[in-house]
């Protein structure tokens, strides 16, 4: 076990051998400054667990030395030592930064209990910063790739918003576009905690539940109510809550999440006292508001009090260029994911991804890249790992696997367009490619023979 390391700081000699004898016996290892920057010098040298430091010295002082400190080493406690009576100036030094004080003449076993408590305390701290970011590495700015000048402007504004907690924030996307990892960057760039990060799925939940989802009930609201429920507003307080896909949200609730945002407070069901709405609220959708709007399926004032900072997030097949850096990204997480080799992209596998238009979006992109790394073995990802075609369909649509995918390229002329020419253009496309064998071409299709003797 490493045994922890306390610079002493003080310019009375007497004073710092003292403690120097004092912190031995308890178990720490000294290292003894008789000046502030000699202590920063120090500092910069070697590991250090915790500071000791008288307030009253020349040149630099106790509070000035807990300021650079916590400019050029934050994180490392500082326990300050004042003279007996001289609280003011200690209640300072914490205000300052210090995490505690010890008033002369100091009593070693004081001064052993405080040196632990201090160590523990941010030992603490430091790990729940790993933990956190640990936790919130995927879901940070920095992990959305991209080399798109439309997606760094977007990036550039939620960044800036991230820090005004009491501002609606309205994302707009397709499916799969990212909504939600750039609703939970913006929460943790404004320093929210991982657990104070809510999400509600408005279209994933009927009508007469999704008000008690949101703001809880009380025992006895309704039937079946036979306990106090606590909301989505109050599990998210302190922290944001996302009501994804807010345009399928019922009109009756829109009204009260309205006076929420207004007010910003809220009422249980079945409940008349008004409790606080102490989080930051994003929104987010696949649909066109304005255009629901003016169809009269959502509420106009709600629509411009929740449209106070929108962000757009441009569909994949708009910022191509970000396709070659998404997949070594994706990949990167796939090798640690799946424990195996993945040499990278053949150029005609790329080509197909660049040429293929991705209706759903960086999910879609995702999954894809997960499918062909399990298919391949030590190989570059090629065409018919991907699944995907020009036509835009995937194995799945064709009814294929991934090695009988077949692609059909259709051309009418417009006058005669209809679904009963391109049947029949599939029919004969694939009779002709079945040599004209009906059998084998009604079985790939999954039909009856007497199709193929339609006039």
């Amino acid at each position: 076990m490493t045994v922890p390391t306390i610079l002493i700081v003080d310019d009375d000699e007497l004073s710092v051998r003292m403690l120097e004898a004092q912190l031995g016996e308890a178990g720490f290892a000294p290292v003894a400054a008789f000046s502030g920057a000699e202590a920063l010098d120090i500092m910069e040298q070697r590991q250090i667990d915790l500071v000791i430091s008288d307030l009253v010295m020349h040149e630099m002082d106790g509070l000035e030395l807990i300021e650079q400190i916590g400019k050029r080493h934050k994180g490392i406690p500082v326990v300050v030592v004042t003279a007996n009576g001289s609280v003011e100036s200690a209640v300072e030094a914490m205000r300052r930064g210090a995490y505690d004080y010890l008033e002369k003449p100091i009593n070693p076993a004081i001064l052993r209990i405080t040196t632990q408590h201090a160590l523990d305390y941010h030992h603490i701290v430091r790990e729940n910063e790993q933990i956190k970011g640990l936790l919130g590495e995927p879901f940070t700015f920095q992990s959305i790739v991209t080399v798109n000048p439309a997606m760094k402007e977007m990036l550039r504004l939620a960044a800036k918003v991230a820090a005004a907690r009491q501002t609606t924030i309205a994302i707009y996307g397709e499916s799969g576009s990212g909504k939600e990892v750039l609703a939970r960057a913006i929460h943790f760039a404004g320093k929210g905690l991982p657990t104070s990060f809510v999400a509600i799925n408005c279209a994933a939940i009927p009508e007469q539940l999704l008000e008690s989802e949101l703001f809880g009930h009380v025992r006895g609201a309704f039937t079946g109510a036979d306990r106090d429920r606590e909301g989505k507003f109050s599990l998210a307080r302190g922290g944001t809550l996302l009501l994804d896909e807010i345009g399928d949200m019922p009109l009756p609730l829109q009204a009260k999440l309205l006076r929420v945002l207004q007010e910003r407070v809220f009422e249980k069901i079945g409940s008349n006292t008004p409790l606080p709405a102490d989080c930051r609220v994003i929104v987010a959708t696949n649909r066109n508001l304005a255009e629901w709007v003016a169809a009269g399926r959502f509420r106009e004032d709600l629509y411009h009090r929740i449209n106070v900072f929108p962000l757009t997030i441009p569909p994949l097949r708009d910022r191509k260029d970000d396709i070659p850096l998404l997949c070594e990204h994706v990949l990167d997480h796939l090798r640690q994911h799946l424990g195996k080799a993945l040499p990278g992209i053949s150029p005609k596998a790329m080509e197909a991804m660049l040429d293929y238009h991705w209706p759903g979006n960086v999910r879609e992109l995702r999954n894809c890249l997960e499918r062909a790394a399990i298919l391949t073995d030590g190989e570059l990802i090629r065409p018919a790992h991907l699944g995907i075609n020009s036509a835009g369909s995937t194995d799945a649509a064709n009814g294929g696997n991934a090695g009988d995918s077949v692609t059909y390229t259709l051309t009418v002329p417009g006058d005669i367009l209809s679904l009963d020419t391109l049947t029949k253009r599939i029919l004969a496309i694939t009779l002709e490619r079945c040599n004209g064998n009906k059998s084998k071409a009604s079985q790939m299709l999954k039909i009856g023979r007497k199709a193929f003797y339609r006039p």
